[in-house]
């Protein structure tokens, strides 16, 4: 199968059509108090596409951005919607606003440096070692076709020319598409009748290369379609088609109420609060990709995993970069907010790394991690919105050892116990991870993690 049928396989499903596991405490994530020093974001994960979902009541805003890359004439996209979706609700967004997002809500890693142990503490240590624990885890406007295709509309939107389509047939569906130059691949019939068997249209848009010859940028738009359906659902079979191998989505869901999760799959949580060796510091993003892989591995890609659960109108902490604004939120189609408002300013960090106080809006942000074949997700995201707002992020830590002298009979039982606690940042790692305990401490010995005092 090609390179660019694969991926088109993988933005058609993936990007609409669009994992016993490690666990959570049950301790809310607030008060962190420490420095927040790395992100994990979506871009760690190969064929990953990012989804942002806004729910309000029966209508539905997505805005997909996939990790297509080629030759802009070998792009389409094709989408089951459940209505015939009008002009005014298609529209293009800038990419980072999506990437904002991801980066605003990915697992994080935090750093604590400890206190002189002879000096009286002054209020309770709450950056203590935190185990990760296994748990259970408009008009017509075409006649009927030979193909018994109807084209219900037609758009231009930005550098896409977009169609909705009806079918009778799904063999004549996939002749039409690829007579108009639409890579379909081999196999996707069963998939494509099973949404015509259920009323659904598609949505396909295909980049038109006299204007993106014109456009300022050369990176394709996300696409965002909004509607009303009484289904809060996200398509991924069609992308599943002799997809190449399990893909990662991320699905970004900003909603009133709360949470959102999955109603006809298990939800997981990722493991959090979890104290790490100090050499994370400079490779968390494969430490984390390597958790997440662990994770999917132990559960038997049956699960989706929650990475992120906050009320945009709190603070955040620790923050991994700025909150989007209303106007960017209204934007990625988060519309009773009121509209967006073009060149509205957006915030700066009250301080690097560490709080900021939410723009005030009355949006929850829910992060989703999905690795998913056709195999284990044979079915599609069907989610419901809790009114669950408690929050919660993956956040791992660093604690750096006092490098004082601490001659004191308190001081000598601190370099007593950090021997314990090393071992058991060596275990939490091994446990995310799946990676050899022992290896762990031999890096760890090597990078000067030993009893002796870390300097600061």
């Amino acid at each position: 199968m090609p390179l660019n049928s694969r991926k088109l396989v993988r933005l058609a499903g993936a990007a609409l059509g669009i994992a016993g596991t490690l666990a959570a405490s049950t301790t809310p994530v607030l008060a962190f108090c420490g420095f927040y020093v790395a992100q994990a974001d979506s871009k760690l994960f190969n064929k990953a596409s990012k989804v942002v979902l806004a729910r309000d009541g029966s209508h539905t805003a997505i805005t997909m951005a996939s990790d297509y890359e080629g030759d802009p004439k070998e792009f389409a996209l094709v989408i089951p919607v459940p209505v015939v979706v009008q002009k005014e609700d298609i529209h293009t967004v800038n990419p980072d606003l999506v990437n904002r997002l991801d980066a605003y809500t990915a697992p994080r890693l935090t750093e604590y440096f400890d206190p002189d142990p002879c000096q009286p503490a002054w209020a309770d240590d709450v950056s203590s070692a935190v185990r990760a624990t296994a748990v259970p885890a408009p008009a017509k406007m075409a006649a009927q076709s030979a193909f018994g295709v109807t084209i219900e509309a037609k758009y231009e939107v930005g550098v896409y020319d977009i169609l909705v389509l009806s079918a009778k047939e799904s063999d004549g569906l996939v002749t039409w598409l690829k007579e108009n130059q639409y890579r379909i691949p081999e196999g996707a019939e069963d998939v494509l009748g099973s949404y015509i068997r259920q009323g659904m249209h598609f949505f396909v848009a295909k980049v038109n290369l006299e204007r993106q010859a014109k456009a300022e940028t050369s990176f394709l738009e996300p696409l965002q379609v909004g509607y009303d359906t009484a289904k809060f659902m996200l398509p991924i079979r069609l992308g599943t088609v002799n997809a190449n191998g399990p893909q990662d989505m991320v699905v970004f869901a900003i909603t009133r109420n709360g949470r959102i999760e999955t109603a006809n799959y298990r939800p997981a949580k990722m493991a959090t609060l979890v104290n790490v060796p100090l050499f994370v510091r400079g490779d968390f993003g494969p430490v984390y990709k390597a958790a997440f892989d662990h994770a999917v591995e132990n559960d038997g890609m049956r699960s989706i995993f929650l990475e992120y659960a906050w009320d945009l109108s709190a603070f955040c902490d620790p923050c991994s970069g700025t909150p989007p604004t209303p106007s960017e939120l209204a934007t990625l189609g988060v519309r009773w907010l009121g509209p967006a408002r073009p060149g509205a300013p957006m915030p700066q960090m009250q301080m690097p790394g560490g709080y900021y106080e939410g723009p005030g809006t009355n949006a929850f942000v829910t992060r989703l991690h999905i690795r998913y074949d056709r195999g284990h997700f044979p079915e599609d995201l069907a989610f419901t919105e809790t009114r669950d707002k408690q929050s919660f992020q993956v956040v791992y830590a660093l604690h750096h050892p006092f490098a004082g002298t601490a001659a004191c009979q308190a001081g000598a039982e601190y370099r007593k116990s950090l021997h314990q606690r090393f071992a058991e940042e060596a275990d939490n790692l091994s446990d995310l991870t799946g990676w050899a305990a022992a290896d762990i401490r031999t890096r760890m010995d090597k990078d000067g993690e030993t009893s002796a005092a870390t300097p600061r």
